[in-house]
């Protein structure tokens, strides 16, 4: 039985409730950490208070823009990863030009509706693409995503994405990997696609890809089974890996 400390960090406008079905099937045996970023407004802040709260080593899971703080902690301590696991996410910094410009515009016009409407209805708006298409109409599955989106708030929604638009870039931080990682995709993750994740585990020494079918960007809700699966074995199969010393 081992007892290393799981820390499962969220994404955008997420809580426990995207991590619910690996919790279930992982604490029996790892004790589990789920940490809020609240009004956090930058990768780096987020990373420093998991930093602050989590025991001396841990592995570390991060789903799409946790993903994104998973790897800041990586940067900040890696001698304290045990192993890491990217669900869903990405590597690079924000685009320039028409590319930024657009991710940008789309952001800020879900923030608008968040603030004229309020979370759930940009939620509703929000979640038609983060899906799998045939799982729009599962509406347990809908209403979940829905209820964690309306348990924040639009000055929660705004700083997370100042974070997300003054992302770094972490291209040149992956081939220092030197952990047991999973990097892990929803087939059909419209939002962070699988080629980019066949990217980042071919520069990630010591990777497996998993490919979830039938998923999209919430992979950890639209699939638990498969990725609570994937979790336990990277968790236990993968052979411990000494953690890198930290760069002075």
């Amino acid at each position: 039985m081992s007892a290393e400390p799981l820390v499962l960090v969220p994404g955008l406008l997420c809580d426990e409730a995207v991590w619910a079905p690996q919790i279930r099937a992982l604490q029996a045996r790892f004790p589990v950490q789920v940490p809020h970023h609240g009004e956090r407004d930058s990768l780096g802040a987020m990373a420093e208070a998991i930093l602050a709260q989590a025991a001396p080593r841990f592995a570390l899971a991060g789903h799409s823009m946790g993903g994104r703080v998973a790897l800041e902690v990586y940067a900040r301590a890696p001698e304290r990863v045990t192993r890491l696991a990217l669900l869903d996410t990405g590597y690079e910094g924000f685009a320039d030009g028409a590319a930024g410009e657009r991710e940008r515009d789309g952001r800020l016009r879900l923030l608008g509706i968040a603030r004229s409407q309020g979370m759930r209805p940009m939620g509703a708006d929000w979640a038609r693409g983060m899906v799998h298409p045939a799982r729009l109409t599962d509406t347990a599955l809908m209403e979940a995503i829905l209820d964690m989106i309306a348990r924040a708030n639009p000055a929660v929604f705004a700083a997370q994405i100042r974070a997300l638009l003054a992302r770094p870039d972490r291209t040149a931080l992956l081939p220092r990997i030197a952990v047991p990682t999973l990097v892990l995709c929803g087939h059909e993750d419209s939002w962070s696609p699988i080629e980019r994740h066949r990217v980042m585990a071919a520069q990630i020494p010591h990777s497996v890809l998993v490919d979830i079918p039938d998923s999209g960007h919430m992979c950890t809700m639209e699939r638990p089974e498969e990725v609570s699966q994937a979790l336990r074995a990277w968790l236990t199969d993968a052979p411990q890996i000494p953690a890198a010393p930290k760069e002075p």
